[in-house]
């Protein structure tokens, strides 16, 4: 199953060799990947159903830290949309993209790249692996809205999604460190097998559902669904609606077998859940533009699946997966219909095209199809979920049932209602409107809508193979009665209350279709904007971290040296004094030649504060520099006295050459006296909380075995050294080390990009200053300024 993963991302990182021949032929490479993850799910569906496919690698065994993945009945259906549905889009966008779309490029990349992630998120089988790829997801979502990022709404959008799900995911992952502690494993399957309880897991699970809710847009933070519609049509279809925003809804699934009884679990996600559906319903009904119809459905949908997984029960568990699969298969052939409406007339301005049904009767009758699955009308499988998810709580009854099923009644009247808005919208002829012109749309972009559209109707007809699926799930629940236990998904259930209700939802959204005009007065009233909520948020924010900022930052390197002193003495001294243990066996020196030594040290640091030149003081803490190294070759450390000398010359070098700009005398206003006495005593216990940490330190080593001794020990056999700091800087800790290398090389790359680019303003564009071309003059800044 890793194979699988990292097969995804390599031939994604190879992808732009093939895109700089054919950007078409990228996409279509990307989707053999995904078709084959599909065929291979396939090929394992009767022990996915059964026991399930295991794969484990150790990374990390002496921690206990592991790569673990399991292919269930859950994970398969979720393979289904997010391989499946991923194939198909990425067929779909070959005939999208143009030959020379720049966005081409990367899109096919990173929608593979995210197809992998989304993949092993599926998988995983321990709660840090599913949150490692929980968060490529919205790296990778991030890189997808944003696209080159030129346009500002692509910017913000990516943005917004970007901090709502990280912020949602990092307090997923201290719910995460939380259950696992509590249950003393992080393996999944595990914690299913025997949930956990107490005050870890009472703290761990509202943590675990914001990671949820942030991730499926459920109410307040759906907003920035809706926004990411900026995003390419195929991204839409994919991300917005088989894949990324069921990542919630998928980490809600596959816990609620173990905490579905639990109403700090059950209670916020059936409560967030009705209200996300009744909210996004509401929303879409007033949108013009295609994609944000179904931006705002989706929203409303997704609070729909939430309810079905969280509320727990046999029933609703069957109705969860036959709605999971029914939205995936609903909702990116409508998606890529609203994005072949705009390739073909040029708009997804609901308000101007007319006559659609007439000029493009084949994606009319496609998106007919699609819409009367997520309507909920027979024989299609959103009409078997739908049925199924109102028995559910009906069968349950008492104020729970009937409130969650009434709740449930509501939003599918609206669910109707914006799918009649769509097909009104998209291709009805309106009157005083003209006919749209279209060109008609390539096989390309038709074939992929058909074949979802398709597979929704057939698999409704044969709703036995989606009930085998949605029983693998279903059978972590215990039925409360016999007639739960005996419940399967189907066409006909008989006469029953169920169907009433899914006639009710029919004719209720036509009608409320029919008479939307006073609903859109009401739209315009309504004080609900939670994307006014999340910019007051962030711009309280920023305001804040204007304010710190301005009171922190200060621009002072002796307030900064003086801030981290002060939090040194006042925090890391008390806690050596009351916790340490001075050594009994410390003496003052340990050799002779010490002593001449520390006394050059102290002088010459003591001298370098009464200097009057900037020359002298570099010279005397130079000779401070030059005498700890002077003690480190006494103690028997000539490689460290060797590194220390280097390094001393060479920041007397630099301050040789800084010193010839500057103004040879120190030029600053002495400070006050009680200025100086505060910077002396601080400077003071600085030290002396310094040296005396250091003394504790080294008498704080007990034991016959030490981490030196195993380093000296192996340094001669296991890397062929006799210096044993050589050996631990290449080889025991060669990681450490080429990070610390790395950190310097990204340090020193932005230095040089600063001096560069100031010397590029200095002298402009055209190679002169900006003084010699007249750009630096007062003129040219009137003219600029207007």
């Amino acid at each position: 199953m890793l194979a699988l993963v990292v097969a995804h991302l390599v031939v994604a990182g190879l992808l732009p060799l093939v895109s700089a021949r054919s950007r078409r032929a990228a996409f279509a490479v990307a989707a053999v990947l995904p078709a084959g993850t599909v065929v291979w799910a396939l090929a394992h569906v009767d022990a996915a159903l059964e026991e399930g496919v295991t794969s484990t690698l150790a990374w990390a065994p002496s921690l206990g830290l592991e790569l673990s993945f399991r292919l269930d009945a859950l994970a398969l259906a979720m393979i289904v949309l997010v391989s499946g549905l991923g194939a198909v889009i990425l067929v779909y966008s070959v005939g999208y993209f143009g030959p020379r779309s720049e966005e081409a490029t990367r899109s096919a990349a990173l929608l593979l790249t995210f197809a992998g992630v989304m993949l092993g998120l599926v998988l995983a089988d321990d709660l840090l692996t599913l949150y490692v790829f929980w968060e490529l997801t919205s790296i990778t979502s991030y890189l997808l809205v944003g696209q080159s990022g030129e346009k500002r709404e692509s910017r913000r959008a990516a943005l917004q999604a970007l901090l709502v799900t990280v912020l949602g995911g990092l307090s997923m992952l201290l719910g995460f460190v939380l259950l696992g502690e509590a249950a003393g494993t992080y393996r999944i399957s595990e914690i299913l097998a025997d949930p956990p309880s107490g005050g870890l897991v009472t703290a761990a699970l509202p943590l675990i559902l914001l990671g949820a809710f942030t991730k499926s847009a459920q109410l307040p933070f759906h907003p920035w669904l809706p926004a990411a519609m900026v995003a390419p049509t195929p991204v839409s279809a994919y991300l917005h609606a088989a894949s990324m925003v069921k990542a919630g809804v998928y980490l809600v699934a596959r816990l609620s077998p173990a905490f579905a009884e639990v109403a700090l679990w059950w209670v916020p996600v059936v409560v967030a859940g009705i209200a996300t559906m009744l909210i996004g319903g509401w929303r879409a009904l007033a949108e013009t533009d295609l994609k944000r119809v179904l931006a705002f459905g989706t929203v409303s949908q997704l609070g729909f699946l939430m309810v079905l997984f969280g509320a727990g029960g046999r029933i609703a568990a069957l109705a969860g997966i036959a709605m999971l699969l029914a939205h995936g298969l609903f909702k990116a052939p409508l998606f890529m219909i609203a994005g072949a409406v705009d390739h073909a007339t040029g708009t997804r301005d609901l308000r101007r095209l007319s006559g659609l049904r007439v000029s493009m009767p084949g994606l009319a009758v496609a998106a007919a199809l699609a819409g009367a699955s997520m309507a909920g009308l027979p024989p299609l499988i959103g009409f078997v979920g739908k049925e199924a998810a109102f028995e559910a709580f009906l069968h349950e009854g008492g104020a729970r049932g009937w409130i969650v099923a009434l709740g449930l009644l509501v939003g599918s009247v609206l669910t109707a209602a914006y799918t009649a808005r769509f097909l009104w919208g998209a291709f009805a002829r309106k009157p005083g409107v003209e006919d749209t012109p279209v060109h008609a749309p390539g096989a390309l972009l038709t074939g992929p809508i058909w074949l979802c559209a398709g597979i929704g109707l057939a698999l409704g007809v044969a709703f036995p193979l989606v009930d085998a699926l949605a029983a693998g799930y279903a059978g972590r629940y215990v039925a409360a009665d016999a007639e739960a236990a005996d419940y399967h998904l189907a066409l006909w259930h008989g006469l029953k209350l169920p169907l009433l209700f899914s006639v009710i939802v029919i004719v209720g959204g036509l009608l409320l279709h029919r008479y939307r005009g006073p609903l859109r007065t009401l739209h315009d009233r309504s004080p609900l904007d939670a994307q006014r909520g999340y910019e007051t948020t962030v711009g309280a924010l920023e305001r804040i971290a204007v304010v710190v900022t301005g009171r922190l930052q200060v621009g002072s390197l002796p307030a900064y040296l003086g801030t981290i002193l002060a939090v040194v003495v006042l925090f890391l001294g008390p806690t050596t004094l009351l916790g340490g243990v001075w050594p009994d066996d410390q003496r003052p020196y340990h050799d002779l030649a010490q002593v001449p030594l520390a006394a050059a040290v102290i002088l010459a640091a003591l001298a370098a504060l009464r200097a009057k030149r900037r020359f002298s003081a570099v010279l005397l803490v130079g000779i401070v520099g030059y005498g700890v190294g002077g003690l480190f070759v006494v103690d028997g450390a000539p490689d460290l006295a060797l590194a220390q000398f280097l390094v001393e010359t060479l920041s007397l070098v630099a301050f040789v050459f800084v010193l010839r700009r500057l103004p040879a005398h120190f030029t600053e206003q002495p400070s006050a006296r009680r200025i100086q006495l505060f910077k002396a005593a601080l400077a003071t216990a600085g030290g002396l909380v310094v040296a005396g940490v250091a003394v504790v330190l080294s008498g704080a080593r007990v034991g016959p075995a030490s981490a030196s001794d195993d380093f000296i020990a192996l340094a001669p056999d296991e890397a062929g050294a006799d210096n044993v700091i050589a050996a631990i800087l290449v080889d025991f800790r060669a990681m450490d080390t080429v990070g610390e290398i790395s950190v310097l090389f990204v340090a020193a790359a932005g230095v040089a990009s600063l001096v560069l680019a100031t010397r590029y303003d200095r002298r402009g564009p055209g190679g002169r200053s900006d003084l010699q071309s007249g750009q630096g003059s007062p003129q040219h800044e009137e003219d600029v300024l207007g």
